[in-house]
């Protein structure tokens, strides 16, 4: 691997990792693509060739995630929740839970409500695929 190249990966990890911080935060891919010293277009080709999905489709997808652990270990209401991970629109966030997870988030609460479970072990489970539709 070329030198080039490790510090290309290794400035997209690093954006990956503020994306993982910052999930609940406003977030662009301007934003993301100054954490990686690359323009907007350039970091997004290359985190899709990095890591096979979009930043936007990561970012959703980590935000969708940690709802997926709220909904199961809290009683706090869909709209909390909602406005917790991130969502500034419930109805954005909702259409976003069921295209991921295939089903609402009330739906998901019900089904996989799992008080005793170790949290890993749930994240494992419940984890959704990057590849949604």
């Amino acid at each position: 691997m070329s030198r080039e190249v490790e510090q290309l990966n290794r400035r997209l990890l690093r954006a990956r990792d503020a994306i993982d911080r910052a999930y609940a935060e406003p977030l662009d891919v301007r934003a993301i693509a100054a954490v990686a010293f690359l323009s907007p277009a350039h970091f997004s080709r290359c985190f899709r060739a990095t890591f096979g999905e979009t930043p936007h489709r990561y970012l959703q997808r980590r935000r969708i995630e940690r709802s997926m652990f709220l909904l199961g270990r809290t009683d706090r209401s869909v709209t909390d929740i909602c406005c917790d991970v991130g969502f500034t629109s419930l109805g954005t966030f909702s259409r976003t839970f069921r295209r991921i997870v295939g089903q609402t988030p009330s739906a998901y609460r019900r089904a996989y409500r799992l008080d005793g479970v170790p949290s890993c072990v749930l994240m494992a489970y419940n984890r959704p695929s990057s590849s949604f539709g």
